[in-house]
């Protein structure tokens, strides 16, 4: 699948000016990456084990990356064990309910991990540039949030929140990439081509939310994102130090003999039921 994704990326940049930063060798970043995936698997047989609950919040402007290392994340993982929530726009009486209500129905339970793909935090960025909190509702939000983690680690639940850094230029020139991929474009939405208008609102809702939210119980960090693919290994890397695991006792698995019954005879398929082969 990443192959795949560069060979296509390879082709959409013909033409365009790329940045000149040196991406990670794809030997390197291949070998390292199903490593990493297989301690992913480990810890998520501990936190099934230790019945953890692990809360992840992948943030960070439009076209950072959070999706790409979310979906690396997940990968080879099982989807009943660590699920993904992106929440869409709320809806006119999600916008009048308590701000962090929406988000709570998500939280894990014993022995899941959820990935937020932005969470809570939309209102110190989108909803604060883009005017749809006033500034009283937005005062609340950071009054709240810290008291708000703080229960949420008090109730046991490992919190782990991502900023992902990427400069004005690779913003730019992802943009670029998405107008001319066919298979991108959906990415793109109107607050999209908004928030390269806005950067510099942007840069500096996040630097004031870093600030004010950054604490001991659920402290920030940032990735940096110009590099995909060293962003995706780093952050892997990073989350799997932040929860100590081990390998889980597992009983030996055996196949069992099928049972088979003489009077049974397997009937056919009807033809108008096939799915037809075109391949």
């Amino acid at each position: 699948m990443q192959m795949e994704e560069d060979r296509l990326d390879d082709l959409v940049v013909e033409g365009m000016t790329e940045p000149a930063e040196q991406t990670l060798d794809r030997k390197i970043y291949f070998r390292e990456l199903f490593r990493l995936q297989h301690e992913l698997v480990r810890l998520q047989d501990w936190v099934q084990y230790k019945q953890l609950k692990v809360v992840v919040l992948f943030e960070g402007r439009d076209s950072a990356g959070k999706g790409g290392a979310i979906k690396r994340v997940t990968q080879r993982l099982n989807p009943r064990v660590c699920r993904t929530v992106a929440l869409p726009a709320p809806t006119e009486r999600e916008r009048h309910q308590w701000y962090f209500q929406r988000y709570v129905p998500h939280l894990p339970t014993a022995g899941e991990i959820v990935l937020f793909d932005r969470s809570w935090y939309n209102r110190a960025g989108v909803e604060r540039v883009m005017g749809f909190c006033t500034p009283d509702e937005l005062e609340e939000f950071f009054r709240s949030v810290p008291e708000f983690e703080r229960m949420l680690v008090r109730s046991g639940i490992v919190l782990i929140k991502y900023w992902f850094s990427i400069t004005d230029e690779e913003q730019e020139f992802r943009f670029k990439m998405r107008i001319h991929d066919p298979l991108k474009q959906w990415k793109l939405s109107p607050m999209d081509m908004e928030s390269r208008v806005h950067w510099e609102e942007y840069t500096k809702a996040k630097e004031e939310m870093l600030a004010r939210t950054h604490t001991k119980e659920a402290p920030w960090w940032v990735v940096q994102a110009v590099d995909k693919k060293r962003a995706r290994l780093n952050c892997i890397a990073h989350l799997l130090d932040q929860i100590p695991y081990e390998d889980v006792p597992k009983p030996e698995i055996q196949l069992p003999d099928r049972i088979r019954h003489a009077d049974y005879i397997r009937a056919p398929v009807p033809p108008e039921m096939h799915v037809p082969e075109r391949y």
